[in-house]
Order: structure tokens, then sequence, then C-alpha cells
């Protein structure tokens, strides 16, 4: 057995224990028992130590340093030297890890997420700001360890976004505020738009499920290798390309979270769906720094599959000239007076609003600027955890013009820091940015990809993003999977031409 062989082996035993701890966290978000928090914890703490020692261990730190030595001269871009570089980089880092941190915030997220579900849904921050506290000092303590030079966030985003910093994530946010804000203003300049009156009507939830499974195997979700489920937040999650579960959320009177949610999350599952058979249970699937099994180059790459999938192809008028018909008939009633472009303008409304899922395009941004800003004060220093509900209604006054008129449609409607997750909202807006770029790139390399998006064929579409994204992994940087796909590094125009031409058509000044 080579080096590398054995190096492989190693990894591969890494990855079922990341997928095993994939599987109880589905697990404790979609059917654990409230009582099973505690015990939960536990287990994914052991578990996620068990990871971590067989990664940062002696003997890893052996195979990985032959497994360089065997691959000398090799090819920079093939993926065995891509897996090894991908190990030696996070084991370097977690050498300054203390051993307890990830255990004991993998104890703490299963119970904080349990928590965090019932003070949302008593509206109840005071119920959740111990386990915020007990968070954030995690998430500051792993900054110190990975280490900085200019501002903790920095740290942060190696986990979620490598090469991104805080500087430049302020730079890319400028230059989407100076488009996006005046294309709002001149959207909203005649007040309040109106909630259609068709969306007050019950939608029957199975025939929402119905609706949006249909439409997600339509973009390529094989429900041979993948589950649909409901959760309060919705989430992808996978245990290897073989297994790869969506989830979404569903409300009697508003259609939009089930459809739209669901393709969102079908963008992350076809991401995971898609990687190289070659790679499964492989160093290119698991991020070690997280301790999860996952198979996207970054959470911002990942992003822009979720975002493309249910905004540049689920909310465009050529999806719904071929779908609106097809929806109506699940809904015959709902829907038998609503014309395509009245519902068309339902779905791409803009209208700033307090829930973030539920966000149009045009204001969506706005609400990842304010998370961002908000986590980077806590870091610093700036905000205090009880400081925490002022300063979101401040802000979100500041972006939005809007007072949240509670904390569970405030600081409370996220889960992400109850699991951790600090670092990881500017990856949204990132992925937004990302899915700009890609759909331009692929409108330039496939021969009638208009025309065959315009018949709802995703083939060809699905097919590039495998050719050129999917496949990968974790292989490539973000930047250099754009680069290697669109010729470019990561850049607004894009996706800011795309936002102009769509809202510039939708709302004519």
């Amino acid at each position: 057995m080579t080096a590398y062989e054995q190096f492989c082996r190693h990894a591969a035993e890494i990855n079922d224990i990341l997928c095993a701890i994939n599987v109880l966290q589905w697990d404790a978000r979609i059917q654990m028992p409230p009582e099973g928090a505690q015990t939960r914890g536990y287990q994914l703490a052991t578990l996620t130590r068990l990871a971590q020692e067989r990664f940062t261990s002696a003997e890893n730190g052996r195979l990985i340093e032959v497994a360089e030595s065997e691959l000398t001269g090799a090819d920079p871009d093939s993926y065995p030297v891509r897996a090894v570089k991908a190990a030696r980089e996070a084991y370097d880092i977690f050498q300054r890890i203390p051993q307890d941190l990830l255990a004991g915030r993998a104890a703490l997220s299963a119970e904080a997420q349990n928590v965090w579900a019932e003070a949302r849904k008593k509206n109840d921050y005071a119920l959740f700001a111990p386990y915020l506290k007990q968070m954030l000092a995690y998430a500051q303590q792993m900054a110190e360890a990975i280490g900085y030079s200019d501002h903790p966030y920095d740290a942060l985003l190696v986990q979620y976004e490598p090469g991104m910093t805080a500087q430049r994530l302020q730079t890319l946010f400028a230059e989407l505020r100076a488009v996006s804000l005046p294309l709002l203003e001149r959207i909203t300049a005649a007040g309040p738009q109106p909630k259609p009156a068709f969306l007050e009507r019950e939608f029957p939830i199975e025939q929402q499920r119905a609706f949006a499974i249909e439409a997600s195997v339509a973009f390529g979700y094989d429900l041979n290798r993948g589950r649909v489920d409901v959760a309060p937040h919705p989430f992808e999650i996978s245990f290897t390309r073989q297994d790869v579960r969506i989830t979404t959320r569903y409300q009697l009177r508003y259609p939009f979270a089930a459809i739209f949610g669901l393709m969102h999350e079908t963008g992350h599952g076809l991401y995971e769906l898609g990687a190289a058979p070659e790679l499964t249970r492989s160093a290119l699937t698991s991020d070690y720094l997280g301790m999860y099994a996952v198979g996207g180059a970054s959470f911002g790459m990942h992003e822009a599959q979720s975002r493309m999938w249910e905004n540049l192809v689920g909310r465009s008028l050529a999806f719904w000239q071929v779908y609106y018909p097809r929806l109506q008939e699940y809904f015959s009633t709902q829907l038998a007076d609503v014309s395509l472009d009245t519902f068309y303008r339902a779905a791409n409304r803009v209208q700033p609003s307090l829930i973030r899922v539920e966000a149009d395009e045009v204001t969506y941004n706005l609400h990842i600027m304010l998370r961002t800003e908000i986590e980077m004060g806590l870091l610093d220093g700036t905000y205090t955890v009880d400081e925490l509900p002022a300063a979101w209604n401040a802000k979100m006054e500041e972006y939005l013009g809007l007072t949240p008129p509670d904390d569970a449609q405030g600081v409370l409607q996220d889960v992400h820091w109850a699991t951790g997750y600090f670092g990881s909202f500017p990856t949204y807006t990132l992925g937004n940015i990302m899915s700009g770029q890609l759909m331009a790139a692929a409108r330039r390399q496939v021969s009638g990809l208009d025309d065959a998006l315009a018949r709802c064929e995703y083939a060809p579409l699905h097919n590039w993003l495998i050719d050129n994204i999917y496949r990968h992994a974790r292989a490539y940087t973000p930047d250099e999977l754009l680069i290697r796909a669109t010729g470019e590094a990561l850049h607004t125009g894009p996706y800011l031409a795309y936002l102009t031409e769509k809202f510039d058509a939708l709302y004519p000044g």
C-alpha cells in the first residue's frame, strides 16, 4: 500500500465519523424529542472529539508528511495533491486549537439549538442569551487560537470562506450598497406595496409539498439518493454523495416559503450529489476545521448554488411561463383568477421585510450586512450579548426602515448562532455574487442555454455546474474555482447587472 493510499484510508475513517455526526445533527433538527437534547449533545461531543483526535494525532501527521513526500513532483492541481494539501493546512491550524474547544462547542450546540427553538416560539430572548454568551466565548477562543492580524473575524472566516477577510467583505458590501440602495429607493418611492390578495388564501400543505418536490426533481435532485423533510429552519445535510437530504417549511397562507425554500436547499443538495464518485469518504469531502462532512469548496460557493437555483432559475419568468399552469393544476381554486403576470410579480415583489429567508433579492443582502456587522461587533467588543436586541433593531431601522415588533421576528430569527456558526453569514451574500458570475459564464460557454432554460430543460446548466464546480468538491479554493470556470476572480459586476436588469424591467421608472 502506497503512502497516499494509507493517508486515504485514514481520511476515510475520519469522514465516516463526520458523516455519523451529520446523521445525529439531522435527527436532532428533524425528529428528536425535546428531552433528548442534552444526551445528544454528549454524543456529538464524543464523536467530534474522536474525529478531532484522529485528525490531530501524530500518526495522521506522519501520514500527511509521507504522502507529501511521495507526491513530490505530481500535478499540483490533481486530486491527490489537493487532498493532502487540504489536510496539511487544516492539521497545522489544529495544532493551535485547544482539544476541548470543538467538543465543547458541539456539546453546547445540540442543547443551544433546542433552547433557541423554544425561545423563538416563546419570544423570550433572555432564555437563549446565556447559551449565546457561551457560543460567543467559543467563537472568540477559536479566533484567538487560529490567529489573525487585522480583525478576529478574519480567523473565523477561514472556516467558511478561505481567502476572505473582513476588509475584503467591507469593500464588496460597499459596491453592493452603491447599486442596491438606489434601486431599492426607486422601487419603494411610491410607498409600500400591498401583499397580493391571493396570498391570503389557504394553500393546502400536501399540494405545496408535491409541487415543490416536482420542481426540485426537475432541477436534478435525485430522490434515490435523498429525501425531503420539514424543519423550522430549512437546511441541507449530506452523509456522502449517496445520501443527501433537504428540508423546507410550510405556511398555509404563504406557499412561496415552501416552494422557494426547497429550491434553495435543492441547490445545496445538487452540489453534494455532484461530487466526483472517487472523492467519496475522502479529505476533499471533509471539513476538518468545522469537523463535519461537506463537499463544497466553501459556504459561499455552496450558497452560490442555492441562490442560483432559487433566484436566477426558480424566480425567473422563464420558469413560471412553463410551470405556472402546472401550479394552477395543484391549486385550481386558489389561482384560478390569478394571471401569470400577477403571480410572477408577487414572487418577485420588492418590499423591505423583517425575515431574512423571506426577503426579496434587492433587500436580501442588507439582512446579511446587518448580521455580519453585528458578528464583527460581538467579536471585537463593540456589542455585548445583552445589547444585541437593541443593536439588531437599530440596524434594521437603518438598513430597511423597519423595527421588529418582537425578538422572535428580530434577533431570534436565525439558528446560526445556536450552532456556533460565527463567520458564516456573509457567505450568503458571497454566494449571490458568485451565482451571477457562474450564470454569466454558463451562458457564454453553453450553446443554446437560454433556449433550454426557456423550455425548463435544466440538464445543460446542471451538467455545466457538475463539470466546473460540483465534481471538484473541496479540491480548489472559491477564487480558484471561479477563475477556472469563469476566467475571473470574485467580483460584483455580473450579479449587479443581473439585479439591475431584472428589477428595472419589473419596476420601470
